[in-house]
């Protein structure tokens, strides 16, 4: 199964609504490397790499995010593959 790498910025209430800390739990229980971190404009960005078909289904969830985020879009780039290992949440950019 190939690996693929996907950038995200997800706009709308997507901060200070538990979403980056949602972001590594719904990323490490789909077998996802990666990171997330908050940006200074409000959005929340994350790069997510793995299986095809697990970073489609992350990115259907990352749609949602957790109970109290209101996710306004998604703006998704294919980015190249770096080969991280594990997922991390990092410092606001």
């Amino acid at each position: 199964m190939p690996v693929v790498a996907r950038h995200l910025t997800i706009h709308g209430k997507v901060q200070g609504v538990w979403y980056r800390n949602w972001t590594v739990d719904a990323a490490r229980g789909l077998g996802l490397n990666g990171w997330v971190r908050n940006r200074a404009d409000g959005c929340v960005e994350a790069l997510v790499e793995g299986a095809e078909e697990a970073v489609t289904r992350f990115i259907t969830l990352a749609y949602v995010g957790p109970p109290a985020a209101r996710v306004a879009r998604v703006d998704i780039q294919d980015v190249m593959v770096e080969g991280l290992s594990g997922f991390e949440k990092r410092a606001t950019l």
